[in-house]
């Protein structure tokens, strides 16, 4: 049996500057909901990574938690430092924090990050490493009570494993939603499938790659059991070192969608007085897309557009505003 791995991702540059609001952030209307949202606050997202640098300083506020799975750091539980990259980044577009004074701001900015290191500074791992990290995050509480909110895995493997599923319906069962990257095995084909898992599995939330001119990235896996694309191009967020990285990769677009049902879930379950059940925030995500005009095997039930039920105009405009490079304009 294969080990599970990063979906692969490429890094595009390493800077030490920092953009408030990153694009892709900005992409999704995350800002225009923070105030109904509470910017996420309550929630607690559990990254199954590599980790995460545990000071950086849009993160070491958020951090709620976390434990290590792998032999990194001699197998010591306490140590889920980052010794790779790509988990710190991921933390941080999910729910960086919205410093006066600087630095980046994630999707959620409030909520709490849950930080697994499920996977080593090879960006491999083991199933039962992530099967047990699952659980893990199903069964831990904080120390005030404190549970995770939603799972998130930009990771992915060849092989259906049974108990993988399983432990993903347990989650699912107990009202978390998992969220994972489709993969990058795409050949700029909705035509033809590519799976990874646990993306695959219908159970979970499958998130594909647009870029900022809503293009689906050519590298995003297309197949049946895709749910919805976010930003995956060109994506700014923090990095080991207090530094900022641009990534591309559906693993980036994954955080966007942790990020956003932090958001939507904070919106929806005070607009219903009642805690609401997985299929529920599903729904209430899903009506916060819109159809950018491929088939639903590349991009499912459209792109994430977290006030598209508020202001469809400022959706578009918001959108427009990205010119043909790539590159956030100012308004």
């Amino acid at each position: 049996m294969n080990n599970v791995h990063l979906i692969p991702y490429r890094v595009e540059e390493i800077t030490a500057a920092a953009v408030q609001i990153p694009p892709g952030v900005e992409m999704i209307q995350a800002p225009a909901v923070w105030a109904e949202a509470e910017h996420g606050s309550g929630n607690v997202l559990a990254i199954l990574d590599t980790g995460c640098q545990v000071d950086h300083p849009d993160l070491k506020d958020r951090i709620i938690d976390g434990k290590n799975f792998t032999p990194d750091f001699g197998s010591d539980p306490k140590n889920f430092d980052d010794n790779n990259g790509h988990g710190t980044h991921v933390a941080g577009t999910a729910a960086a924090s919205l410093r006066p004074e600087g630095g980046i701001a994630g999707v959620a900015p409030s909520a709490n990050l849950l930080i697994l290191k499920v996977l080593n500074g090879e960006g491999s791992g083991d199933y039962a490493g992530i099967i047990e990290g699952i659980h893990y995050a199903i069964d831990w509480q904080g120390p005030n009570g404190e549970k995770t909110s939603v799972i998130s895995m930009s990771l992915g493997g060849p092989d259906d494993v049974p108990e993988l599923q399983a432990a993903v319906k347990r989650a699912v069962d107990a009202g978390i939603p998992v969220v994972c990257a489709a993969g990058n095995e795409g050949d700029d084909s909705p035509s033809t499938d590519e799976t990874a898992y646990p993306g695959a599995y219908p159970e979970v939330i499958q998130v594909g790659a647009v870029d900022f001119n809503r293009k689906l990235a050519p590298f995003s896996n297309t197949n049946d059991e895709i749910d919805l694309v976010a930003p995956g191009v060109r994506i700014y967020s923090t990095y080991p070192g207090g530094k900022y990285a641009i990534l591309s990769g559906t693993s980036m677009a994954t955080p966007h969608v942790t990020g956003a049902l932090a958001l939507v879930k904070n919106i929806a379950e005070k607009e219903f007085a009642r805690k609401l059940t997985e299929a529920e925030l599903y729904a209430q995500l899903v009506r916060r897309t819109v159809p950018i005009g491929y088939p639903k095997s590349a991009e499912g039930n459209g792109l994430l557009a977290l006030d598209a039920l508020n202001n469809f105009e400022r959706m578009v405009e918001l959108m427009n505003s990205f010119n043909r490079s790539g590159e956030w304009e100012n308004e």
